[in-house]
């Protein structure tokens, strides 16, 4: 059984998500939530709500035992961009993006053994 948490229309880039969401993946949840703990980004921070998200989903919803619990599949898919214009020179405008990002956590329980 598996149990999953997603945050969706998140304000940061896939590219910056994606390099934390590949240091916890396969780990045990309370591995990775300490590895969260000390990552320096901004994208850790909304990581670390997922993956207790979804384990919080296993332990209350499916009865699974926290111990057992690991990080099964986790990934970030692109969301919409926004567009805001910014004046420059000459009366022409510039177009800022501003990126979001839709993360996805999976958990499970390890199998005993």
């Amino acid at each position: 059984m598996e149990a999953r948490a997603q945050a969706r229309f998140v304000r940061i880039s896939p590219r910056k998500a994606r390099a934390v969401v590949d240091l916890v993946r396969h780990k045990d949840v309370d591995e990775a939530l300490g590895i969260l703990r000390y990552t320096p980004t901004r994208a850790a921070r909304v990581v670390t709500k997922v993956v207790s998200s979804a384990a919080a989903n296993a332990e209350n919803n499916l009865e699974l035992r926290w111990g057992r619990l690991y990080v099964d599949k986790i990934y970030v898919d692109e969301g919409p961009v926004f567009k805001r214009v910014r004046p420059r020179a000459r009366g022409r405008r510039h177009l800022i993006r501003k990126p979001t990002s839709h993360i996805t956590v999976v958990v499970r329980e390890r199998k005993e053994g």
